[in-house]
Protein backbone atom coordinates (compact mmCIF):
# COMPACT_ATOMS: atom_id res chain seq x y z
CA UNK A 1 0.00 0.00 0.00
CA UNK A 2 1.21 3.46 -0.71
CA UNK A 3 -0.36 6.67 0.87
CA UNK A 4 -0.54 9.06 -1.54
CA UNK A 5 0.73 13.11 -0.86
CA UNK A 6 0.65 15.88 -2.59
CA UNK A 7 3.48 17.00 -4.83
CA UNK A 8 4.07 20.34 -6.88
CA UNK A 9 4.24 18.38 -10.17
CA UNK A 10 0.18 17.39 -9.69
CA UNK A 11 -0.62 21.27 -9.51
CA UNK A 12 -1.96 22.40 -13.10
CA UNK A 13 -2.37 26.37 -11.76
CA UNK A 14 -6.34 26.27 -11.46
CA UNK A 15 -7.25 26.56 -8.08
CA UNK A 16 -10.45 24.35 -8.28
CA UNK A 17 -9.12 21.49 -10.13
CA UNK A 18 -5.95 21.66 -7.72
CA UNK A 19 -8.27 21.78 -5.03
CA UNK A 20 -10.34 18.36 -5.89
CA UNK A 21 -7.14 16.92 -6.83
CA UNK A 22 -6.08 17.22 -3.16
CA UNK A 23 -9.68 16.33 -2.59
CA UNK A 24 -9.01 12.93 -4.16
CA UNK A 25 -6.01 12.31 -2.51
CA UNK A 26 -7.82 12.18 0.77
CA UNK A 27 -10.54 10.00 -0.51
CA UNK A 28 -8.11 7.49 -2.25
CA UNK A 29 -6.34 7.50 1.54
CA UNK A 30 -9.25 7.42 3.28
CA UNK A 31 -9.76 3.97 1.62
CA UNK A 32 -6.46 2.71 2.45
CA UNK A 33 -6.75 3.87 5.85
CA UNK A 34 -9.96 1.43 5.73
CA UNK A 35 -8.41 -1.48 4.31
CA UNK A 36 -5.70 -1.13 6.83
CA UNK A 37 -8.09 -1.11 9.59
CA UNK A 38 -9.94 -4.04 8.52
CA UNK A 39 -13.29 -2.19 8.25
CA UNK A 40 -16.12 -3.80 7.16
CA UNK A 41 -16.59 -3.91 3.38
CA UNK A 42 -20.10 -1.66 3.53
CA UNK A 43 -17.56 1.07 4.73
CA UNK A 44 -14.91 0.33 1.82
CA UNK A 45 -17.70 0.12 -0.90
CA UNK A 46 -19.11 3.37 0.28
CA UNK A 47 -15.65 4.94 0.36
CA UNK A 48 -14.62 3.47 -3.34
CA UNK A 49 -18.84 5.36 -4.33
CA UNK A 50 -17.50 8.62 -2.87
CA UNK A 51 -14.35 8.39 -5.06
CA UNK A 52 -15.80 7.17 -8.18
CA UNK A 53 -18.65 10.13 -8.15
CA UNK A 54 -16.01 12.59 -6.87
CA UNK A 55 -13.41 12.00 -9.85
CA UNK A 56 -16.54 11.70 -12.43
CA UNK A 57 -17.12 15.20 -11.05
CA UNK A 58 -13.64 16.02 -11.46
CA UNK A 59 -13.16 14.99 -14.82
CA UNK A 60 -16.11 16.74 -15.94
CA UNK A 61 -14.10 20.20 -14.18
CA UNK A 62 -10.88 19.50 -16.01
CA UNK A 63 -13.36 18.92 -18.91
CA UNK A 64 -14.78 21.99 -19.41
CA UNK A 65 -11.27 23.65 -18.83
CA UNK A 66 -9.67 22.08 -21.52
CA UNK A 67 -12.85 22.96 -23.60
CA UNK A 68 -12.52 26.67 -23.07
CA UNK A 69 -8.70 26.51 -23.13
CA UNK A 70 -9.28 25.23 -26.94
CA UNK A 71 -6.77 21.97 -25.81
CA UNK A 72 -6.12 20.29 -28.76
CA UNK A 73 -5.76 16.67 -26.92
CA UNK A 74 -9.28 17.01 -24.99
CA UNK A 75 -10.69 14.25 -27.26
CA UNK A 76 -8.35 12.11 -26.09
CA UNK A 77 -7.49 13.43 -22.49
CA UNK A 78 -11.73 13.01 -22.41
CA UNK A 79 -11.11 9.36 -23.69
CA UNK A 80 -8.76 8.65 -20.80
CA UNK A 81 -11.26 9.64 -18.14
CA UNK A 82 -13.72 7.25 -19.71
CA UNK A 83 -11.50 4.66 -18.93
CA UNK A 84 -9.97 5.46 -15.83
CA UNK A 85 -13.46 5.35 -14.52
CA UNK A 86 -14.41 2.01 -16.17
CA UNK A 87 -11.14 1.18 -14.17
CA UNK A 88 -12.25 2.16 -11.01
CA UNK A 89 -15.57 0.92 -11.96
CA UNK A 90 -14.03 -2.46 -11.93
CA UNK A 91 -12.25 -2.46 -8.87
CA UNK A 92 -14.70 -1.42 -7.21
CA UNK A 93 -17.20 -4.70 -8.81
CA UNK A 94 -13.55 -6.85 -8.38
CA UNK A 95 -14.14 -5.38 -4.40
CA UNK A 96 -17.78 -6.57 -4.34
CA UNK A 97 -17.43 -9.88 -5.74
CA UNK A 98 -14.59 -11.08 -3.70
CA UNK A 99 -13.67 -8.66 -0.93
CA UNK A 100 -9.92 -10.25 0.31
CA UNK A 101 -8.72 -10.49 -3.60
CA UNK A 102 -10.68 -7.13 -4.24
CA UNK A 103 -8.47 -5.39 -1.00
CA UNK A 104 -4.78 -6.99 -2.05
CA UNK A 105 -5.62 -5.60 -5.42
CA UNK A 106 -6.98 -1.95 -4.40
CA UNK A 107 -3.68 -1.79 -2.33
CA UNK A 108 -1.21 -2.48 -4.97
CA UNK A 109 -3.17 -0.41 -7.82
CA UNK A 110 -5.49 2.63 -6.31
CA UNK A 111 -2.10 5.14 -6.08
CA UNK A 112 -0.64 3.59 -9.32
CA UNK A 113 -3.63 4.83 -10.96
CA UNK A 114 -4.21 7.95 -9.91
CA UNK A 115 -0.25 8.46 -10.26
CA UNK A 116 -0.57 7.35 -14.11
CA UNK A 117 -3.25 10.15 -14.84
CA UNK A 118 -0.88 12.93 -13.44
CA UNK A 119 2.16 11.78 -15.26
CA UNK A 120 0.82 11.35 -18.68
CA UNK A 121 -2.05 13.09 -19.85
CA UNK A 122 -2.85 15.69 -16.74
CA UNK A 123 1.49 16.72 -16.89
CA UNK A 124 0.24 17.84 -20.97
CA UNK A 125 -2.92 19.52 -19.89
CA UNK A 126 -0.32 21.73 -17.28
CA UNK A 127 2.43 22.19 -20.14
CA UNK A 128 -0.59 23.36 -22.66
CA UNK A 129 -2.15 25.71 -19.75
CA UNK A 130 1.79 26.97 -18.86
CA UNK A 131 3.33 26.69 -15.66
CA UNK A 132 1.28 29.24 -12.90
CA UNK A 133 3.26 28.76 -9.95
Amino acid sequence: MTLLKWKPAYSLGIPSVDHEHREMIEMINNVYARLESNAGSDQVEAALEDIYAGIALHFALEERHMREAGYREYEEHKDEHEDLLDQIRDMMDEYADNPQAGRESLQKSLSDWFGKHFATFDARLHHHLGDHH
